[in-house]
């Protein structure tokens, strides 16, 4: 009988400004493959400057798919991304396309890769009373109770990331079992088991520098107009779309509540440490399936070179 292909060849992933979408584009036209996005924001309409978007010529080069779907006041779950992926990935099938799935959010990574399991509903009762512990006794207090219930959860959130710690209590509490080990659970995954994961990366000064420099980019083309623009709109600062790095930042800019220098070294300090926490969510989640790909001083078409080498991404 003849091999059915691969559909997803590999998942290209990575931090923040290591250069990602310059090396799967470059994989993908050798390998005459499709993109498909695993980023958390780039599925919403409008945020443009500070997600990152492949440019317009790279979408021309090579076909991209879950980008602008959603308007950034919608909620996008790590179950609702699993049914849109899924969806895209019947439509390459149908084509009888093959893929490269590109990107750093790494929950979403996790539900393709059959690491996510449906959790409860939010309840409103338990989310009060832990934002009533935040307000009397600080976030500190809050992350310290999540600790003492799930440490391995705990130690991958920020104590001032509030809103998921308080959903990781949630359902701990609802459910009576810690979400690392739903985490740890298999599920049905959207991918086939033996798919490749190669992470791209870099020693961590050059990383650093390669974020300082995307950061000035993003502000020279003009991503705090791009926030104006949006507030202006009539679009809330609490829209779901918002709440992330370059967009958090200088929303404060926008109304007047910091200054531009205080919100440029603002959205540096937090790119820096988000792309810190993908690299510790990724060597910790995937270290059994894993390949690790150091670019140091390389560019986007030498590290696609080493990729295209190896052996993984070329099986059928």
């Amino acid at each position: 009988m003849p091999t059915v292909p691969r559909l997803v060849r590999a998942f290209i992933v990575g931090p923040t400004g290591v250069g990602k979408t310059d090396v799967s584009v470059a994989v993908a036209r050798a390998l005459g493959a499709e993109i498909v996005s695993v980023d958390s924001r780039q599925i919403y309409k409008r945020l443009d400057l500070g997600t990152a978007k492949p440019t317009a010529e790279q979408r021309k080069r090579v076909p991209h798919h879950l980008l602008d779907l959603l308007e950034p006041t919608e909620r996008c779950s790590a179950g609702r991304f699993l049914q849109l992926f899924r969806g895209a990935l019947d439509g390459l099938r149908s084509r009888q396309a093959i893929a490269l799935a590109v990107g750093g959010a790494g929950l979403y990574v996790d539900a393709c890769l059959g690491r996510f399991h449906e959790l409860p509903p939010a309840d409103d009762r338990l989310r009060a009373r832990y934002l009533e512990i935040v307000e009397l006794e600080g976030p500190d207090a809050l992350h310290g109770r999540l600790a003492a219930i799930d440490p391995e959860t705990a130690g991958r959130l920020a104590p001032r990331d509030t809103q998921r710690v308080i959903r990781a209590l949630e359902v701990a509490e609802a459910t009576g079992n810690p979400l690392s080990r739903r985490f740890r659970e298999e599920a049905p995954a959207a991918c086939d088991a033996d798919t490749p994961i190669f992470y791209l990366t870099r020693p961590r000064r050059e990383l650093y520098e390669r974020i300082e420099r995307r950061c000035g980019e993003m502000v020279a083309r003009g991503l705090p107009a791009e926030v104006r623009r949006l507030l202006d709109s009539g679009l809330p600062r609490s829209a779901p779309g918002l709440k992330t790095v370059g967009y958090a930042e200088w929303i404060g800019w926008a109304l007047g509540e910091r200054t531009r220098e205080e919100a440029m070294d603002l959205f540096l300090r937090n790119s820096r440490r988000y792309a810190k926490r993908q690299e510790t969510w990724f060597r910790n989640r995937h270290p059994e399936r894993i390949e690790i790909v150091i670019g140091t001083g390389e560019g986007a078409e030498e590290t696609s070179r080493r990729l295209l080498a190896n052996p993984a991404i070329a099986v059928p």
